[in-house]
């Protein structure tokens, strides 16, 4: 069956669109109907998430205001037992990149004899990654509580080439060679995993402390920050940006909707639980949220992902050219579709397995889950490709009819209405731009809003088809299974 379950995100994507092709020739008239019913019916969506993100970004603007440091104080709670060890994957990423990261880390409002910081590096990097690694130390180690360089090898015996085995590797190391020698509480110890891009605002160590003394289960619960893909966005071209924001608004607006979050990319998680499900899997290429599905049943269900409201800052993804800009874009979105044919037949082979987890539960994330990544791979086909068809195959006996007349127009209604949604991201955009550069006029304030003008072409060519792509690979398997693609870091030189 696991097999099975691999095939299924792309079997259900693809039958929907086979299947909406052939009804559309054989019954034109109810596909009509579905489509404008369809239409509506993600025009009600629309409103109702931008409803959730809006309610996600005040709460992460109040967030910001605050000084956590100064009210963990006031609180009285005990934070400084808390340890937070941060892991920094780190590949071929150039010396500014992870100097920036560090630097954020330096000089957060927390303090830094609670820091343990290692910087997971890999073998297969080669030894100017290793010499960038060591004078990132010489200048860092002495400046938090310990400061810990790993090297993972390359080739182990069943582990793939990605950020898991490697962080695994880092947190055994650090486990090893600090925390059992220094006899450190295990749930004492709050693990932050950041990619080397991440740059974390003052207050991000005070607000996830508070977040961990404060929640319902924190040793049984993951912690999630805003991810903002800023760094290096003026550099970024329209298509790019846009890809990048769309990205940062949808995790925020499922910062207000927890039973719906998973942990993504940059994120915190108990020390005392990562030890209990044995670190994260080796072989995987979703890393980032495969280990909620990990937990989740290794706890039977008693797991949660915690929303914090507050941001962390990464790198919007961009290259040297537009068009490699393009292709590591899509690479990036089809990486991370990729989780759908790695976590979906995870999940439903161990709720089979698993009696303690309810059948509500069970059916709730099984639905919730699959539906999310059949929806990526296909709603925006169907809005602005497969709603014309009834027109061009349904036959002559329905292109005469009213039907056949008032569906463009209909159709057109809705997608107008849903502009409303694109014109308010336009604005939460320019709101979540970092300081201007001196270059930035006001003439840029226009380009930065109209380019909100090209959502329909970055969610077919940037949504749908990079995640239909990784659920044919589901089905083919084989050689056609998609390996851990490292995102090039690109800044330019000035």
């Amino acid at each position: 069956m696991y097999r099975f379950y691999e095939m299924l995100p792309g079997i259900l994507s693809w039958g929907t669109i086979a299947l909406l092709i052939v009804l559309s020739w054989l019954f034109p008239v109810g596909i009509a109907i579905f489509i404008i019913l369809f239409d509506t019916y993600w025009l009600l969506k629309t409103i109702y998430l931008s409803l959730h993100l809006r309610l996600s970004f005040k709460a992460m603007r109040q967030n910001l205001k605050i000084n956590w440091l100064e009210k963990l104080i006031s609180l009285n709670l005990n934070y400084r037992k808390i340890y937070h060890m941060v892991i920094l994957p780190f590949y071929k990423e150039p010396y500014k990149v992870s100097k920036e990261t560090l630097e954020t880390l330096y000089k957060s409002n927390y303090p830094k004899d609670n820091l343990i910081i290692v910087l997971a590096v890999e073998e297969r990097a080669g030894q100017e990654s290793q010499e960038t690694a060591l004078r990132i130390e010489k200048e860092y180690k002495d400046k938090f509580f310990k400061f810990l360089i790993t090297t993972h090898p390359d080739n182990l015996e069943g582990e793939i080439r990605g950020k898991g085995s490697n962080e695994s590797w880092a947190i055994q190391k650090a486990k090893d060679l600090i925390i059992d020698p220094l006899k450190i509480p295990y749930e004492d110890i709050l693990v932050s995993v950041l990619d080397i891009d991440t740059q974390i605002f003052p207050e991000y160590f005070g607000i996830l402390t508070y977040n961990f003394f404060t929640c319902e289960n924190p040793q049984k619960s993951q912690f999630q920050p805003v991810p903002l893909f800023t760094n290096n966005i003026y550099q970024a071209p329209a298509l790019a940006r846009v890809i990048s924001f769309s990205a940062t608004f949808w995790h925020l607006t499922q910062q207000s909707r927890p039973h719906r979050l998973t942990s993504f990319s940059s994120h915190a998680i108990p020390f005392k639980a990562l030890a209990e499900v044995g670190f994260w899997k080796k072989n995987i290429v979703s890393e980032d949220s495969h280990i909620f599905w990990q937990s989740y049943v290794h706890f039977n269900g008693d797991w949660r992902v915690v929303p914090i409201n507050y941001p962390v800052s990464m790198d919007a993804n961009v290259a040297n050219t537009f068009w490699q800009t393009m292709k590591n874009q899509y690479k990036q979105q089809q990486r991370w579709a990729w989780g759908g044919c790695e976590n979906i037949p995870f999940l439903l082979t161990e709720f089979t397995k698993n009696k303690k987890i309810s059948f509500y539960k069970k059916l709730n994330w099984s639905f919730n889950y699959i539906e999310g990544f059949h929806s990526w791979a296909t709603n925006t086909i169907i809005i602005f490709t497969l709603g014309w068809l009834p027109i061009v195959i349904g036959g002559p006996v329905f292109r005469l009819s009213i039907l056949s007349y008032s569906l463009p127009k209909i159709t057109s209604y809705i997608m107008n209405a849903a502009m409303i949604g694109i014109a308010s991201s336009a604005v939460l955009g320019i709101l979540l731009l970092p300081p201007r550069p001196e270059w930035f006029k006001k003439k840029h304030y226009f380009l930065y809003i109209i380019q909100w003008l090209l959502t329909p072409i970055t969610l077919i060519l940037f949504g749908s088809i990079p995640a239909l792509d990784s659920q044919t690979r589901g089905i083919l398997g084989g050689k056609y299974k998609l390996g851990f693609w490292v995102t090039p870091k690109h800044r330019d030189k000035k």
